[in-house]
């Protein structure tokens, strides 16, 4: 294969298997608050105390510094994004929503210095993890900032009018979404690549489809995803399983296709955000930007939030 290697039939079930498992932990967590509190709450103070410490030590799969980091930033995000939802208190203070913006910037803008860091790195393993630095580090590092250079409309996001009251990020459409997924299957690709089927691929297209069904929430669905598989990580450590072993072919030329898929996909992105300001004349920050899209009125339409 030309992006990943050592497929068996164990290995492509079980990551059908977790595909479909993280789809319905996000669901039922999203939909009833008892199970999110107890999921990113109850279990991970439990687990920080008892489980982690051993299951993650070093060695394993999430025994270095940045698993625990990605995994509590996660936990982070999915309990602020909580706060907004359920604390009206909360939800109506105008700084507190932006919070869900600066959570992702910041992770982006890590992945961007990781992806620069990576670049001069040439065949070398850290944490059981094979690193091949070249030019597709720099290509994906840009195609980074343009990603972040394309969020418009997050000073208005709202939480939807309906039983689950879900985040809702109106102007976050499905060509940011693509240009993200691409641009972070890139980063994964470039800087965890024996990991990236899973940490990458799996969370990506979860989040992704999760979107589908509940749409306008794709930040949320992304930070719910993001975390249960970043608590799985430290829970169990998974790469000494063979029926995990799908992996990156370490092909450089494989490298530079996706970097340059995802600065393509994100320089579109960029030029049509400009485009649309210029005609529009709106202050892409403080107003939605894509008012007059059809998959911009059936986010609104489908959370309750028509105006």
């Amino acid at each position: 294969m030309f992006f990943f290697e050592n497929y068996t039939m164990e290995s492509v079930l079980v990551w059908i298997g977790l595909l479909l498992i993280m789809l319905l932990l996000n669901e039922v967590t999203r939909r009833y608050k008892w199970a999110g509190i107890g999921c990113f709450i109850v279990f991970p103070i439990l687990a920080t105390i008892f489980l982690w410490p051993k299951s993650a030590g070093a060695g394993t799969s999430g025994g270095y510094w940045f698993a625990w980091v990605k995994t509590y930033s996660a936990l982070a995000g999915v309990i602020g994004f909580m706060a907004i939802r359920y604390i009206k208190r909360v939800r109506e203070n105008k700084y507190a929503l932006y919070f869900p913006f600066a959570i992702l910037t910041i992770n982006i803008i890590e992945a961007i210095f990781r992806d620069i860091e990576v670049y001069s790195k040439t065949g070398v393993m850290e944490n059981g993890i094979y690193l091949l630095g070249g030019p597709w580090n720099i290509i994906n590092a840009i195609a980074g900032v343009l990603l972040i250079l394309s969020l418009t409309g997050w000073a208005k996001i709202r939480v939807a009018n309906t039983k689950s009251q879900d985040m809702i990020w109106a102007d976050q459409l499905w060509f940011w979404i693509i240009a993200y997924d691409l641009w972070n299957v890139a980063y994964c690709y470039n800087c965890i690549s024996n990991r990236a089927m899973y940490s990458g691929v799996l969370i990506l297209i979860a989040c992704t489809v999760a979107e589908i069904f509940k749409r306008g929430a794709w930040l949320q669905h992304r930070a719910a995803t993001l975390a249960i598989w970043g608590m799985f990580s430290l829970s169990l450590n998974y790469a000494k399983y063979p029926v995990f072993g799908i992996t990156s072919t370490h092909n450089p030329n494989a490298l530079l296709t996706l970097s340059i898929l995802a600065i393509i996909s994100n320089a579109a992105v960029f030029v049509y955000v400009v485009y649309k300001i210029v005609k529009t004349k709106r202050n892409p920050i403080t107003k939605d930007l894509f008012t007059d899209l059809k998959s911009y009125e059936k986010n609104l339409k489908a959370n309750g939030l028509t105006e």
